[in-house]
């Protein structure tokens, strides 16, 4: 799960001062295991930057998908208290969004509208087991809070005899002045791969 992670990072954090990362909650911190424990989508992982690891936290947390262990350790090291908007917006409407989402960085949205289909009820029950809540949006929408201050939102289309099935992602305003392009990238091939994926 760590092999794509820049080990930068993990130097970072083992130099960092806990009670900072720490701050409102946002992380815990085993001073006996020097381990940092993140929820995650409603799971827990144990995050060790001494042996560059992460790893499920004891209990039914899902595998942790790489790119959303890339996730995790940027917004260990680097998102500030900036509160949620309640404005969703979606990354082309990041400054730079539009030359940076396309080609290698495309979305993969297709991993959920190949995966459903046409079948939106088992959409719906998709994100209900993952903890979604259904807002007024598309076809079927429900937002996820990935972490306390980084709600996304995923939407779906039925496709009719014109147009396929299709899927988006949406994000609150306020992730243009907490994630890097390239971050706000890895948490969306994250989210695509858990809600596609049944494993």
């Amino acid at each position: 799960m760590t092999e794509i992670i820049d080990k930068s990072y993990f130097h970072e954090l083992n130099n960092a001062s806990p009670e900072t990362l720490c701050r409102n909650g946002r992380c815990l911190y085993n001073s006996d295991t020097h381990q940092y424990n993140l929820e995650i989508w409603g799971g827990q992982y144990d995050i060790d930057p001494a042996n560059q690891t992460i790893s499920q936290a004891p209990g039914d947390s899902p595998p942790l998908h790489e790119y959303f262990a890339i996730f995790a350790m940027y917004y260990l090291l680097r998102v500030q208290d900036i509160p949620v908007q309640g404005q969703w917006v979606s990354e082309k409407d990041l400054p730079g969004g539009t030359t940076f989402f396309r080609g290698p960085h495309l979305i993969p949205t297709d991993l959920i509208s190949n995966t459903f289909g046409n079948d939106l009820q088992n959409f719906k029950n998709r994100c209900i087991a993952l903890g979604g809540a259904q807002i007024d949006m598309a076809d079927a929408a429900y937002s996820f809070h990935i972490t306390a201050d980084i709600p996304v939102a995923v939407l779906f289309w039925t496709g009719d005899e014109d147009f396929p099935a299709e899927a988006k992602i949406l994000y609150d305003q306020s992730i243009a002045e907490q994630l890097s392009l390239d971050i706000v990238w890895a948490l969306a091939v994250g989210v695509c791969a858990r809600i596609s994926s049944f494993a």
